[in-house]
């Protein structure tokens, strides 16, 4: 297989997770559709609460591939990816913010970013210093994340999800338990990093969703 240098696009043709193979799926814009997500554009999946849309963004990182259909990276189709080129791609082309945060609870909140950083080649300090700083959680750096709220450690991952390259950010509910003000900041802080690389953004929402703008709207 041919080594992947960028992802301009990523593209569903005829997805559909299998658990859903034998019940109806009305109206949705992404399964059994085609869809293309393009670097650069700013994406929002809409859908209710079992919709898939976990199931979505976990297909595009490649942690599962229990789906009917075709998902391709450009012109590539993931599932004859290596394991070895996906840990690659992981470093180096796509960040993922899950929606259980998958932060290190014993490690403080300095420790769980830097501990990103480390692995992808990440960002200086001095940039991790200000997103703790804007995100308003530079007072809360050493404290072990599972002794933060949930709403700080959302703000954690936020930052964690941002210390690589990236060709495409993946986003699963990102701002359900913050307030408007850090929803701003966060999408902020988020739209500038995209735009810096030139990626493109995927984030999903049952409800409360991340303020982005230029933001294109599909339902599950």
């Amino acid at each position: 297989m041919e080594r992947i240098e960028r992802i301009e696009s990523i593209r569903l043709s005829g997805m559909l997770p299998k658990v859903f193979e034998n019940e109806p799926v009305a109206d949705s814009g992404v399964w059994r559709s085609d869809v293309e997500f393009r670097r650069g554009e700013h994406w929002l999946v809409e859908a209710a609460s079992g919709g898939g849309k976990s199931s979505l963004c976990a297909y595009i990182y490649g942690t599962r591939e229990d789906f009917l259909g075709s998902l391709r990276f450009n012109d590539v189709d993931v599932r004859d990816i290596p394991v070895a080129e996906w840990q690659r791609i992981r470093r180096s082309h796509i960040a993922y913010l899950p929606q259980e945060l998958a932060l290190f609870p014993e490690l403080t909140a300095l420790e769980n970013i830097r501990l990103k950083a480390s692995l992808t080649g990440g960002v200086p300090d001095s940039r991790i210093d200000g997103w703790m700083k804007e995100l308003g959680i530079d007072s809360r750096a050493d404290y072990p994340v599972g002794r933060m709220s949930i709403g700080q450690q959302q703000r954690v991952a936020i930052i964690r999800s941002l210390c690589q390259p990236f060709d495409f950010i993946i986003l699963d509910e990102p701002v359900s338990h913050l307030d408007p003000d850090n929803n701003r900041i966060a999408a902020r802080m988020i739209q500038r990093e995209a735009e810096r690389q030139g990626a493109g953004i995927i984030t999903t929402s049952v409800g409360n969703r991340l303020l982005l703008d230029n933001l294109k709207t599909i339902r599950l």
